[in-house]
């Protein structure tokens, strides 16, 4: 098949997130791979997506699962080799998918040779690659320089007893930011771009793209005041959420970089970036990054997959789009000022929306199936989350069975991010098949015992499954040039239970409303069933 090069295809794209160790494992130790993907890309293309990101797959001592980098030009073996991601891209260019890949640049691993180099000595050729500072001494010992606490808990400082120095971590102490104040860390950062964007992916997901660079003065961050916003999904009293994060991070030097793998990336054909956004001000700095053409295509935020559980109401989807994007009577989205965003409900991070907005643990397929065709309405790029095609709930982790490091500082308040990362199920259970199709050895995860019965194989062959309604509604969503790039404009936002939108493209206009509740909504004379939806020119009964 000749590739079509079209340079706004991610404009309304829907995006596939695979997440690598609970995809298929094809060899049989417990985790999923490379040729795992391959296995299942004709199932992916069945789904009517239009572009796949995969979630890190290079070489880590895995002490967060890949976002640990040591090696950002070669594959880690327990996923394969480049030989195997350049079948699979070949493969998936033939079936008309794209190839997002996750590059995470803010931090490596300290395993990675750089870190190993930078921290033998002050004078060396890595010396300054990483964030390094002196300790504050206080009554005769060492103190971190500043306040600036982890994302994962505690302080963002680590102290070495070689360099007799503090190194900053925003995350895990395994992951020592780099130093993008240094030329020489930016150069290499942009040449591991173009090594990929060679190899043929088709655009970057940037990991956490607004911690690139620190205040050089290190100073500290003021607490949070009442009213101000949270730093991360989690709206509770946390050490992270407890300040605001302007000097830690979103420094006006990222958008200068940022601005140069731009340039980069615009050197080839039809390729994009996304960025993840994690900002006390998501959808401000989302504005900022990709406002214009210079900088990112689009930003992926997390307004919409906060908290563990809470109820599902309008102004949850209302308030983000309109803050995002304000009201527009233009015929087509293709904003300069704001940028083109993305909207997800779910990913390797986040509860999932299954049970996030409803209940927890639980599986109910009209609300999933209601959650699809909103998701797929909105103006904007849609990222769908493995498993979300089915409808699966978050699992429940038994507290011997957790992973996640994040889990160990949060528990028993959260499980941590284990509860969506639990492996696919494709098939039923049997006495040869102990693992749904996963893998025939027992994987990295349990499998969850509330997914058995959604698996994909059981699924396929329902007329009226979730995963049937998936393929219905992002295959007639892609021939809607309303849902692609229409404008929008939000009715009777006062519903709580009830979302009214218009898209509109030329003189074509879509009309969609949701009932988001599980009780029955009446209007415009109209009855709405427990979650039930109507979209102008759709029948998912037929």
């Amino acid at each position: 098949m000749t590739r079509v090069l079209d340079e706004d295809w991610w404009r309304g794209a829907v995006i596939y997130q695979i997440y690598p160790r609970s995809f298929q494992d094809t060899n049989n130790d417990g985790i999923g791979d490379l040729k795992g993907i391959i296995q299942r890309l004709d199932y992916i293309a069945s789904l009517g997506v239009d572009a796949i990101w995969i979630s890190p797959f290079f070489k880590s001592p895995m002490k967060d699962f890949g976002y640990d980098v040591s090696d950002y030009r070669d594959i880690d073996p327990i996923f394969g080799s480049l030989d195997d991601f350049d079948e699979m891209l070949t493969k998936a260019h033939n079936l008309g998918l794209k190839i997002i890949i996750d590059l995470v640049l803010s931090h490596s691993s300290d395993q990675h040779p750089w870190f190993i180099k930078s921290r033998t000595d002050k004078h060396n050729d890595r010396a300054d690659w990483y964030v390094w500072a002196d300790p504050k001494i206080i009554d005769g010992e060492n103190h971190p320089p500043n306040n600036w606490v982890s994302v994962f808990g505690g302080s963002a400082w680590e102290y070495d007893e070689k360099r007799k120095q503090y190194y900053l971590h925003n995350f895990l102490k395994e992951q020592p930011d780099l130093n993008f104040h240094n030329k020489d860390v930016q150069k290499e950062m942009l040449d591991i771009c173009r090594f990929w964007l060679d190899r043929g992916v088709d655009g970057f997901r940037l990991d956490v793209v607004n911690f690139y660079f620190h205040d050089r003065e290190l100073r500290n961050n003021p607490e949070r005041t009442s009213g101000a916003s949270y730093a991360t999904q989690f709206e509770a009293d946390v050490p992270y959420s407890r300040q605001q994060h302007i000097y830690d991070k979103s420094q006006p030097e990222n958008v200068e970089f940022i601005e140069e793998i731009r340039a980069l990336t615009d050197q080839y054909e039809a390729r994009m970036l996304v960025g993840e956004i994690g900002d006390d001000q998501p959808i401000k700095r989302s504005q900022e990054y990709t406002c214009g053409n210079k900088r990112l295509h689009t930003c992926y935020n997390t307004h919409m997959m906060s908290g563990t559980h809470k109820t599902l109401k309008s102004n949850m989807i209302i308030d983000p789009v309109e803050s995002y994007l304000g009201h527009t009577g233009q015929s087509e989205l293709n904003f300069e000022e704001t940028g083109w965003p993305s909207w997800a409900f779910s990913n390797h991070d986040v509860v999932r929306v299954a049970s996030r907005w409803f209940k927890p643990y639980e599986h109910d397929p009209d609300f999933s199936k209601m959650l699809i065709a909103l998701l797929g309405c909105l103006p904007g790029t849609v990222f769908l989350y493995q498993g979300e095609e089915l409808g699966l709930p978050e699992a429940q982790i038994a507290f011997e069975d957790l992973q996640d490091p994040w889990a160990k500082e949060t528990w028993p308040e959260w499980q941590g991010r284990d509860g969506c990362r639990t492996p696919m199920p494709w098939s039923n259970l049997s006495d040869q098949n102990l693992y749904a199709g996963f893998s025939q050895k027992q994987p990295w995860l349990p499998l969850a015992e509330s997914h058995l019965g959604l698996n994909m194989e059981t699924q396929s062959t329902t007329p009226d499954s979730v995963l049937n309604f998936t393929r219905m509604f992002l295959k007639w969503r892609t021939n809607q040039p309303t849902l692609i790039r229409g404008a929008y404009k939000f009715y009777d936002k006062d519903r709580e239970e009830l979302i009214v939108l218009k898209r509109k493209y030329n003189k074509n206009e879509t009309f969609c409303t949701f009932n988001i509740s599980d009780r029955n909504q009446h209007y415009n004379d109209l009855e709405f069933k427990r979650f039930e939806f109507k979209i102008s020119g759709f029948n998912f009964k037929e």
